[in-house]
């Protein structure tokens, strides 16, 4: 979703900064730019996003209540890491939503989704072929996208993008799809969810689903250093 900038926004120009300001933040975390533990400075954030420290200081605020920040006070602001528990906890929501929304969609039928999935599978496998984790990490985010919006659920939409949000997924996906062997198992994981979503095979598309998003945790899992999170995350230190 497009967030409103301060040059469209008549009459509410701070609006609109503070707007920006949230939804690129929020983006970087996520993409891993500020790795988690890491300190967030309003100042040198003020100074990134050409603004002054209210809309920095507003911005953290909000990102802690979504989880992706922790505000210490008389400390500072540090990136949030999630505990294992967290972790696990958030793939759980994650396994019931994704499955939900692949269930939906096949139950859809024909619909633009679905052309949108071949293609993205189409492209994933050149990806593959490359050996290219970073390009593969964007298509399995549009893939998985791509099925939430197909099931057609406004409520899921919302819970769902909360969720991404919380669990940084996408930082979680670039990591572990450098271990061996994982891009071509995560493919042919994807293959077989758009099968049972083209065959309209709802308990299919969401068993195949959950069995994907089950995987990614296992992997998520065992990684030393993406799986370690435990009671340093509590603790605020570094493992």
């Amino acid at each position: 979703m497009q967030e409103p900038t301060a040059s469209s926004n008549s009459g509410g120009g701070a609006g609109g900064v503070r707007a920006r300001v949230l939804a690129e933040l929020r983006d970087a975390i996520i993409r891993g730019d500020h790795p988690p533990g890491a300190p967030l400075s309003e100042v040198t954030l003020a100074e990134t996003y050409g603004t002054s420290r209210t809309p920095i200081r507003e911005a953290l605020k909000q990102l802690q209540v979504e989880g992706l920040v922790e505000i210490r006070s008389r400390v500072g602001t540090f990136v949030r890491r999630p505990s294992r528990r967290e972790v696990v906890e958030l793939f759980q929501l994650k396994e019931m939503l994704e499955g939900l929304g692949a269930r939906l969609l096949a139950r859809r039928g024909q619909v633009p989704e679905l052309d949108k999935l071949r293609r993205n599978v189409a492209e994933s496998e050149l990806a593959v072929a490359r050996g290219d984790a970073d390009e593969y990490a964007r298509l399995v985010h549009d893939f998985h996208g791509v099925i939430v919006q197909g099931a057609d659920n406004t409520r899921l939409q919302n819970h769902y993008r909360l969720l991404m949000n919380q669990l940084a997924y996408h930082r979680l996906v670039v990591s572990t799809l450098r271990h061996p062997g994982r891009l071509g198992a995560s493919l042919h994981e994807h293959r077989i969810i758009l099968e049972r979503i083209c065959e309209k095979d709802g308990f299919g598309a969401e068993m195949a689903m959950r069995d994907h998003v089950r995987a990614s945790e296992r992997e998520v899992m065992a990684d030393p250093v993406l799986g370690a999170s435990g009671t340093s995350a509590e603790n605020g230190k570094e493992p």
